[in-house]
């Protein structure tokens, strides 16, 4: 049976004003999993002006009491886990396993910034003048904006709400609209938490509802991952209008493997980072950089590994990767291979469609791992969003870390090797916001900065204690007795 998705505005559960949607399993593409009534600009008008009438109260609660919400949303998410985690398999098309194990990182996520409760608010500085102290004080900045993708329908909105919510903000959220069920899900663990009435609203509508949402004079800053494209449309918007705006865009994140490697953990983890949820991830690992001397040892791993995958029914105990997440990702994926091999890129393993079952009914794309000649082409500066592993080789350590910067994206980056002086120069030279030794690309932590460099991100980092950089601003104090 689909589920009924409302929208949250002014703390009440309701229909949007707009026209019917729904979405649907990608695995099973007949399958309804959720119908709603998307939201219009009157629907953003009323749950910003709720935004606006909450924050001023939820600004002036104790600190530990806003905790005191997210550590009970952590509580039901991991009550919960199964249930929502099975409902974002269905909705999304990761696996089961990654499924849960999103919602169980929500809800790290959740207790985590509600740790801030018991860190420091601000600062204390010396004066050079006697009987001053010098204060640094911060404060919410009122009704945040928050737009997120269909990909982590869990985690990447927990961390960016949960951050808001701790610090004082009131929050206008927009998933992506391929994902309504989940947002509902964690629109309700809130408010079943006790968050107050206003204090989040949830507006699931088309993409120019966020246009609209960023434009709107009541909204003070915005909390944005996407597209590199919409993401800079969105980022000129704030610009014109001198609003804060933290982007978390595209990757292209490459992989170095050295010949001093260990070549069956590496090939291990880069093909983890290449094809986990089906490769539908920013950090996941698109380009691979190969020590030309163990390039034919490690592809030989590399093929074994991808092809003893198993593609299938994400629902399913035992299967690998899930499908594509709609029709048009999966025919965007396909075609770039497709534009690849007719450049001339050799096919180590994959690329060809599957064409008969349940496979070929549903939005599943075959794992791929391509052998470029150069690196010019699309398939390697362009993000595909799949699980598509582009791989050229280098001769020698300087060509390497060039090849690794052949991007205009900087998110992540991995290094496989034992040479602690080659790991020093890609800490100072390889040009990204995440830098794994000898791990996968994949994986951002509650309690450390997150983003990337170059067309990857903007703004201040997400996650950690650099969160509260975007969500509160300062004011400087200088304290002396009348």
């Amino acid at each position: 049976m689909a589920v009924r998705v409302r929208q949250l505005i002014t703390g009440r559960w309701r229909d949007g004003a707009g026209p019917r949607s729904e979405s649907r399993n990608p695995a099973r593409p007949g399958e309804v999993v959720a119908e709603l009534a998307v939201a219009t600009g009157a629907d953003l008008d009323e749950a910003v002006a709720a935004a606006s009438a909450a924050a001023d109260e939820w600004r002036r609660t104790p600190m530990h009491e806003r905790a005191g919400v997210l550590d009970a949303a952590a509580r039901i998410l991991d009550e919960r886990a199964e249930q929502y985690g099975a409902e974002l398999t269905r909705e999304e098309g990761k696996t089961l396993a990654e499924g849960v194990g999103e919602i169980r990182r929500a809800a790290e996520i959740f207790r985590f910034n509600a740790g801030e409760a018991h860190r420091d608010v601000g600062e204390i500085y010396s004066s050079p003048r006697r009987g001053e102290s010098i204060m640094v004080v911060r404060r919410p900045l009122g009704v945040v904006a928050v737009i997120t993708p269909w990909n982590f329908p869990a985690a990447i909105p927990a961390w960016k709400i949960a951050p808001a919510l701790v610090h004082g903000n009131a929050v206008v959220w927009k998933p992506a609209s391929l994902v309504p069920l989940l947002a509902m899900r964690l629109a309700e663990t809130l408010t079943e938490a006790g968050l107050p009435d206003g204090v989040l609203s949830l507006l699931v509508g088309p993409g120019a509802l966020g246009t609209r949402m960023v434009e709107h004079p009541g909204v003070a800053a915005l909390s944005f991952t996407g597209s590199t494209e919409v993401g800079t449309r969105l980022m000129e918007v704030c610009a014109r209008l001198r609003k804060p705006v933290q982007a978390e865009m595209g990757g292209k994140n490459a992989a170095v493997v050295l010949a001093d490697a260990d070549l069956d953990h590496a090939a291990a983890e880069v093909v983890a980072g290449a094809m986990r949820s089906t490769g539908q991830k920013c950090t996941a690992t698109s380009r691979l950089v190969v020590d030309a001397a163990v390039e034919d040892a490690l592809l030989d791993r590399i093929r074994g590994l991808v092809e003893g995958l198993r593609v299938g029914d994400p629902l399913r105990p035992d299967t690998d990767l899930g499908p594509a997440v709609s029709a048009d990702a999966r025919d965007d994926i396909l075609t770039a291979v497709e534009g690849a091999v007719a450049d001339g890129a050799e096919v180590i393993t994959g690329s060809t469609p599957y064409t008969d079952g349940e496979r070929a009914e549903g939005y599943f794309v075959p794992p791929t791992v391509l052998r470029l000649t150069e690196p010019g082409s699309s398939v390697w500066r362009d993000e595909v969003f799949g699980p598509v592993l582009s791989v050229v080789r280098a001769d020698g350590r300087e060509n390497a870390i060039r090849l690794a910067n052949d991007s205009a994206f900087g998110l992540s980056g991995a290094v496989f090797t034992n040479d602690l002086d080659f790991v020093l120069r890609a800490m100072e030279d390889f040009h990204v916001g995440v830098l794994h030794v000898n791990s996968e690309t994949a994986g951002a932590d509650p309690h450390v900065p997150f983003g990337g460099t170059k067309d990857s991100g903007y703004g201040p980092k997400e996650q950690g204690r650099a969160a509260r950089d975007f969500y509160t601003s300062t004011t400087t104090v200088y304290l002396r007795a009348g």
